[in-house]
């Protein structure tokens, strides 16, 4: 039951994090018609500007991955610590790289699948629409 309620807890997590990562890129996708409508205008290929939004929104959830493991990290072993020195044993974190590994990749791939709507949108922006909204 504990375990249910607390995938719950991570799944809600993630969508919110994948929908805040969504917005961020279409600001970005927003702010930069311009430079995609030039890119397009000179022969930029659609893959090659989904790539590119794609690989920012990678980028972007793997930092903030990296930031999670850290700070997680750090928390186990303060936690440890408070524990080890109230209850007068020594506790030590239990952390594998397999898993900081997993934490990474799934990170990643959160990033990449709430980035295929905005990379989509900035892909297909027409050159010449977007020369011409700013």
């Amino acid at each position: 039951m504990v375990t249910a309620f607390i995938s719950f807890v991570a799944g809600i997590s993630l969508l919110v994090g994948g929908i805040g990562v969504m917005n961020i890129m279409l600001v970005s996708v927003t702010e930069r018609t311009r430079e995609i409508g030039i890119r397009k205008s000179l022969g930029a290929k659609t893959s090659s500007i989904m790539l590119q939004f794609l690989a920012e929104a990678a980028i972007l959830t793997i930092i903030g991955g990296l930031i999670g493991i850290v700070l997680g990290i750090a928390g186990g072993y303060v936690i440890c610590a408070v524990i080890s020195s109230s209850m007068g044993m020594t506790i030590t974190p239990g952390i594998s790289a397999g898993t900081i590994l997993a934490a990474t990749l799934f990170s990643c791939a959160v990033g990449v699948f709430f980035g295929i709507y905005p990379a989509r949108k900035a892909a297909k922006l027409s050159p010449i629409e977007a020369l011409r909204r700013n």
